[in-house]
């Protein structure tokens, strides 16, 4: 239904590019013909969602989700970890005071 759908928005962009060059030579009507059936199909496809990945939900990557561990926890979570996995960060050469006393005072 939604190819259908499609198809019907290329035809009116076709019919769009004949209904501006009605009174031009064949060889004009053919190109305007063919920008609007590019016009149709550059609104049609989006507006139907045509061209986009699905995702695909295995039962493994549902369990594992909001454990740290799939790449999408990993990119949800990147600017607190730094792209490293979940309490797998190395520690930061800066969080040590000076000294090697490690904070506690004399």
């Amino acid at each position: 239904m939604r190819k259908l759908v499609f198809l019907v928005f290329v035809i009116v962009g076709a019919g769009a590019g004949l209904l501006f060059s009605i009174k031009e030579d064949w060889g004009v009507r053919a190109v305007f013909m063919f920008f609007g059936v590019i016009a149709g199909a550059a609104v049609g496809g989006p507006v139907l969602g045509l061209g986009q990945r699905r995702r695909s939900s295995s039962p493994r990557a549902d369990t594992l989700r909001g454990l740290g561990m799939t790449d999408e926890d990993l990119m949800d979570n990147y600017w607190r970890d730094e792209g490293h996995p979940q309490f797998m960060k190395p520690p930061s050469p800066d969080s040590k005071e000076f000294g090697g006393t490690g904070g506690m005072v004399d």
